[in-house]
């Protein structure tokens, strides 16, 4: 039998460096945007991928700003009708249920405004209510009143109207957190008026919304 021992080297993650095993360079990159990472097959390989020469270094590190740098900013020549002084909000869930995270982004930079998860035994459309509700709040405190929020969710859009998750989903041990913020949420739009537009993103017409985690 071969040696199936395996060092990883993560030269893009919570704590860049080299390891012995697949579960503790998981950690540093698991849900890390942009995470580069490698297997190799000895300790030697792995020390000299991680040091590089000076031309491969140079590159790796050209290859990560350009990665910083390509924000999903909205082109808004090609689509003058999106409204850039809002906020976008999306969700991702691996698996149904599976774990969930969701995060806004400011629609005019790309920057984002807050990611929230992972969440386990959850599903997105949970994930796409939260991101909602949570970018409600976070623009009524900070006096952004009238700026409006996308999403590309209908069934999302639909739960924040009728102030309730109408998930199907049922509670247990792995998701009970969940549901607390969940129950939060719901208190929050039955305790709250806001005047912010919830517009529905156009993803035929403007492509993927800003927010998007990018794991189709």
């Amino acid at each position: 039998m071969g040696n199936k021992f395996k060092w990883y080297v993560v030269w893009v993650g919570d704590q860049p460096g080299i390891y012995d095993s697949w579960e503790e360079c998981k950690l540093q990159v698991e849900h890390y945007p942009g995470a580069r990472y490698k297997s190799f097959n000895t300790r030697e390989e792995a020390i000299n991928a991680f040091r590089g020469d000076p031309s491969q270094q140079m590159d790796l590190l050209r290859s990560i700003a350009k990665g910083m740098a390509d924000k999903p900013v909205v082109n808004s020549a090609a689509c003058p009708e999106i409204i850039l002084d809002s906020l976008a909000v999306d969700a991702a869930c691996s698996g149904n249920p599976g774990t969930m995270e969701y995060r806004g982004v400011w629609t005019a930079t790309g920057e984002v405004a807050f990611h929230k998860g992972p969440f386990k035994c959850a599903t997105n459309n949970i994930g796409e209510f939260l991101a909602i509700v949570h970018g409600l709040a976070l623009l009524q405190q900070m006096g952004k009143t009238t700026m409006p929020i996308y999403s590309d969710s209908h069934t999302a859009q639909a739960w924040v109207r009728q102030r309730h998750c109408r998930t199907t989903l049922q509670r247990n041990q792995q998701n009970a957190t969940l549901f607390d913020i969940v129950a939060r949420a719901e208190r929050w739009l039955a305790g709250n008026d806001y005047k912010n537009r919830i517009i529905k993103w156009d993803t035929d017409n403007w492509g993927e919304i800003p927010a998007d985690f990018g794991r189709k």
